[in-house]
């Protein structure tokens, strides 16, 4: 007898970080869920298919016993397509990932069953249901999973000569901040969830690999978990690198126990040199006037400062796109992302633009950070969309480069395939236009997670429609999200 198969997709991304640039390589693996997804799926009873069309070509022809689809925003219209061509063949399709989480309505037009949110608590019910033949509809679980017991991801289903940082090791779940263009506080919760720390060590002892991801929305969240976990790390031989916010980053002890246990590289979330632009996104914790000694700190350590921004605030004129480039170049940021704002369905920025009339395009694939998809409030669309192309090509020139070339302690292998996968992957980024306009779309996110904070909640359930019995449920008040805190995530989705 054929032992029942199930065939986990990630969507073709095609980002600077997920596209095959030198070596047929990507620079990050997108794969870190499906990898959770398929560890909780019986081996004993299933066999598990893992295909990343970033760098493989799907297989439409697999006979699968169930399709899972994992999808962000900029994807996820790919991943309806793929969900439709194997829907038409009889295979049922379950999504879950950021966008079916927020947009489940508008997923199960093209699959049938939605996994909302985490999956270890969800998965046994998912599959229980397609043995019945009666999987469908919304797979949701009552509480946030604590974080203990957690399986270990399958990394032998990863094709890893295919990318460069091919492991994600998750410790947390949560971020404190409240950034009103980010989705984690309203998926996550602001609220901390830690894995044991014996459990974290041993999946980095077996995971096969001694170059590491920490797959956390902000590693340095809190003062003293982070030490911890760092001192255990210390004598195994890693090097590891993280996304962190700013504030924990400037404490001595703190960098010096990550020097000590192999930390190459921090990702920050500086997001905008502008004090009074990052208030008004909620990003308290940030502190421009600290940038520059806090990218010297850090190199002091030998680790360097991968620095995250945005473009296209409602503070953000014409000049801030070279005068941010300008500031990195000065302060000797070792590498730089630049991101175009982007309004994520269900994040509170897509409901203040949304009110006012400000979006402009609801075209997903459009939602890459890339695209400008609303009406910027001190320029044109076009002159954001300029300026960020120009924020890159300048950052990357080779001038630069060779001004930022560390001479010290920093690992200067890991800075050149870091610089050179950006400059080239810049290069072939060739967005042209900005966004054409489109109709509003059909159905309203719905967060997994309802902010407290009053005006919040309110923009969220005006824009749903709610009081509405079909959505209140969606939120239940015990796993209400606080985004009135004063602190978030480096990523915006």
């Amino acid at each position: 007898m054929r032992s029942r198969v199930i065939h986990l997709i990630n969507p073709r991304t095609d980002s600077l970080t997920t596209r095959p640039i030198y070596f047929n390589r990507a620079l990050y693996s997108p794969l870190a869920g499906l990898l959770a997804v398929a560890a909780c799926i019986p081996r004993d009873q299933y066999e598990v298919i893992l295909t990343d069309e970033n760098i493989e070509e799907i297989d439409f022809d697999i006979e699968a016993d169930l399709v899972g689809i994992s999808a962000m925003t900029s994807y996820v219209n790919r991943g309806y397509e793929i969900a439709d061509r194997f829907r038409a063949k009889g295979v049922p399709v379950v999504m879950g990932g950021v966008h079916p989480s927020f947009m489940p309505k508008e997923a199960l037009l093209h699959c049938d069953a939605v996994v909302i949110g985490e999956v270890e608590q969800i998965i046994g019910k998912v599959l229980d249901d397609l043995k019945d033949n009666a999987m469908r509809g919304t797979y949701r679980a009552a509480g946030l999973h604590p974080m203990v017991g957690v399986p270990m991801p399958r990394y032998d289903l990863l094709k890893k000569n295919r990318y460069v940082n091919r492991t994600f090791v998750q410790t947390s779940r949560g971020c404190h901040q409240g950034c009103t263009f980010c989705a984690e506080p309203l998926m996550n919760g602001l609220k901390f969830r830690y894995r044991p720390v014996d459990e974290v060590i041993r999946e980095m002892e077996n995971c096969g690999e001694r170059n590491i991801s920490i797959n956390d929305a902000d590693f340095f969240g809190t003062p003293e978990r982070p030490k911890e976990l760092m001192r255990a790390m210390k004598g195994r031989g890693l090097q590891w690198q993280a996304g962190v916010t700013s504030k924990l980053a400037q404490d001595d002890e703190m960098l010096e126990l990550a020097a000590e246990s192999g930390c190459t590289l921090l990702s920050i979330g500086f997001e905008s040199i502008s004090r009074s632009t990052l208030t008004s996104v909620h990003k308290h914790v940030n502190r421009p006037d600290q940038f520059a000694a806090l990218v010297e700190k850090v190199h002091s350590y030998g680790i360097m400062v991968f620095g995250l921004f945005m473009f296209g605030f409602d503070g953000d004129d014409l000049d801030v796109f070279d005068e941010t480039v300008k500031f990195n170049i000065e302060a000797d940021y070792d590498a730089c992302a630049y991101s175009v704002l982007t309004p994520y369905p269900g994040t509170l920025t897509w409901y203040e633009l949304r009110k006012a009339n400000r979006i402009v395009s609801y075209d997903w694939t459009m939602y890459d950070q890339g695209h400008v998809t609303y009406l910027p409030a001190q320029m044109e669309p076009d002159e954001l969309r300029v300026g960020h192309a120009r924020a890159y090509e300048n950052f990357y020139k080779l001038s630069s480069m060779a001004r930022r070339f560390p001479w010290d302690k920093r690992k200067r292998a890991q800075w050149s395939v870091y610089n050179a996968f950006m400059r080239k992957a810049a290069k072939t980024d060739h967005i042209d236009s900005i966004a054409p306009p489109t109709a509003d779309p059909t159905v309203a996110p719905m967060p997994p997670l309802l902010p407290i904070k009053k005006e919040w909640r309110a923009a969220v359930l005006e824009a749903a429609g709610a009081p509405d019995p079909e959505t209140a449920h969606l939120a239940p008040a015990p796993i209400s999200c606080d985004v009135g805190m004063d602190r978030p995530a480096a990523a915006a989705e």
